[in-house]
């Protein structure tokens, strides 16, 4: 499970990497500058979500939400 945005960004990292995508190469499939993804994949928790979820889905991520239980 994702808990954070360094988790996402992990996940994003390693999805791309065995797609075989360069930064670059997710970011102009995305729309988008480097600078976004190397922001992203390292964590940076103010990245913008539209762009996060753009990105999550060039790599073939798929994302789900729940609803957790009361603690």
């Amino acid at each position: 499970m994702i808990e954070n945005a360094q988790q996402f960004g992990e996940a994003v990292a390693s999805a791309r990497k065995a797609l075989g995508l360069t930064q670059r190469e997710l970011a102009l499939v995305i729309n988008s500058g480097e600078r976004f993804i190397v922001d992203l994949e390292a964590g940076k928790a103010t990245a913008q979500l539209g762009k996060a979820l753009a990105a999550a889905k060039a790599v073939g991520l798929r994302l789900s939400a729940s609803v957790a239980a009361p603690r």
